[in-house]
């Protein structure tokens, strides 16, 4: 009986040491599953950029070639009007036809001149530029969560608490960079 209680204190004992070494693979791993979950944030945040980038790229090259038709089509009617003019005996209500169509295809704002449509181009542009580097913060943010989760994992198996504040640190820099790209404040940032 005596074995018996022996081998409980030491199975006791062996327990009390090995509980901080548990303990502190539970807290790495509770990091380790918040780390987690910003990476998902982050990660679906870059996605949605991703595809918002993409709408906006399409959206603007379709605008730009939309104006330099109407800017040709605008040049097409303003060289039939000088080549109208040109001509001898050159009817004067043509010429003026053609230069009244140049100049709407050049500058109507209710129809979308070349002129309006390169300021919406220039919108766009913006815009389109705004979420690129939208997209490319959250890009970084992912990369440095998923550092932090892999010194974290490996802090659990070393057992090198440095290793799990260093991660902590990133991770608290990845949250805080997370958020300032969700709120538009700092996507200039990174």
């Amino acid at each position: 009986m005596s074995d018996s209680l022996d081998h409980a204190r030491e199975g006791i004992e062996h327990a009390h040491h090995a509980a901080p070494s548990d303990r502190f693979a539970r807290r790495v791993a509770v990091l380790i599953a918040a780390l987690a979950a910003l990476l998902a944030i982050a990660e679906m945040g870059e996605k949605s950029a991703q595809n918002d980038y993409l709408t906006r790229h399409i959206a603007l090259s379709d605008n730009w070639a939309f104006y330099q038709a109407k800017l040709l089509r605008s040049n097409l009617a303003a060289a039939e009007a000088d080549i109208l003019q040109s001509l001898p005996g050159a009817d004067p209500a043509r010429v003026a036809a053609a230069r009244k169509t140049a100049q709407r295809l050049a500058d109507d704002p209710a129809t979308q001149g070349a002129k309006q449509l390169r300021a919406q181009a220039e919108q766009l542009t913006a815009a389109r530029d705004a979420t690129f580097h939208r997209y490319h913060a959250l890009e970084v943010v992912v990369g440095a969560v998923q550092i932090a989760i892999v010194l974290a994992s490996i802090a659990v198996v070393t057992r090198q608490r440095w290793l799990v504040l260093v991660a902590g640190l990133i991770g608290a820099l990845g949250t805080l960079a997370c958020a300032a790209v969700w709120s538009g404040a700092a996507a200039s940032l990174l």
